[in-house]
């Protein structure tokens, strides 16, 4: 049996996904898009104007909320940094004034993946680490997230139902027992699982849900760019008789999945009248996909952590 997206389940909600110019960001957005929710897009690369993110590369926010309309959502692009308090505080009192409040929160904010570079990069103890570049992971990846939060939750818990979704790598099982790039990376993945739990339980008494979530292997468009290929041939990554100067993908990519598989997790979650359920845990897009049949744009169900 195929599987469709219901266009109707989240129409009428508003989400804001903090972080929705590119990777699971865009999932994420395009797959609330998908099932007809308002899509507020945050993230500092603008098509406005500079102060853009820590990479450079073409995808912006408007890009980003175009897509929403086009799949049947209405995308709304916001330029903001994260980092900086006063400008959520403002993207705040801009969503009071124009929506009243907000049903979805996807803090999907990171922006280091050049900081904690490649294999090569990977083991490199503490003591040896550039400290202000970790520091600058701590920053990105924790900093953002509680920022979002402290500013926007409140709109969240105006009414009842509301759903925080606190995206990370890796589940809470696999991070406590598997050493994750550097200390500094490692300390933020696991951090942001516990974060899901913490507010959790601060949301609790006001009929408010939040969940870890995380995708696989992602094929965002920095990894298809380090592979050589598009979505539309991501499987070519896997050959190793190509001749493009560029590395053959480990068997372990066949089990990648695209950003709107980890967007379709979240959507489920955001329609599933009995999401509390799921409140203060860790699940990964494969995981819930076996709960709620949804599938990837290809129509499979990837899952690079099982057996892991």
């Amino acid at each position: 049996m195929v599987w469709f997206p219901d266009p109707d389940s989240l129409r009428g909600k508003v989400a804001v996904v903090a972080g929705a110019t590119r990777g699971a960001g865009r999932g994420f957005a395009a797959a609330l898009g998908e099932a007809g929710a308002t899509v507020i897009c945050t993230g500092r690369s603008s098509a406005r104007g500079p102060g853009g993110s820590d990479y450079d590369r073409p995808e912006t926010i408007e890009e980003t909320a175009e897509l929403v309309t086009r799949l049947g959502g209405i995308g709304i692009a916001y330029r903001v940094d994260h980092l900086d308090s006063e400008q959520v505080q403002g993207l705040a009192d801009r969503l009071r004034a124009e929506h009243g409040r907000i049903d979805i929160l996807i803090n999907d904010i990171w922006g280091a993946e050049r900081l904690k570079g490649g294999p090569a990069d990977w083991n490199t103890p503490i003591w040896q680490h550039r400290l202000d570049d970790g520091l600058r992971i701590l920053r990105l990846g924790l900093d953002t997230h509680l920022i979002t939060s402290h500013h926007l939750l409140p709109l969240l818990i105006e009414e009842p139902g509301g759903l925080l979704i606190e995206v990370t790598d890796g589940t809470r099982e696999f991070n406590e027992s598997s050493y994750r790039i550097s200390v500094f990376y490692d300390l933020v993945k696991t951090a942001v699982n516990r974060l899901a739990f913490s507010q959790g339980h601060e949301l609790q008494p006001f009929g408010a849900t939040a969940v870890a979530l995380t995708p696989g292997w992602l094929r965002s468009e920095m990894m298809l760019d380090n592979f050589g290929v598009h979505e539309e041939n991501w499987r070519e990554a896997l050959n190793p008789h190509r001749d493009n100067g560029l590395p053959t993908a480990p068997p372990g990519f066949a089990q990648s999945e695209s950003p709107r598989y980890v967007g379709r997790a979240a959507a489920a979650l955001a329609a599933d009248p009995e999401r509390h359920r799921w409140n203060q845990r860790s699940v990964s897009s494969a995981q819930l996909a076996r709960e709620y049949g949804f599938t990837d744009i290809d129509g499979s169900r990837p899952d690079c952590w099982q057996g892991r």
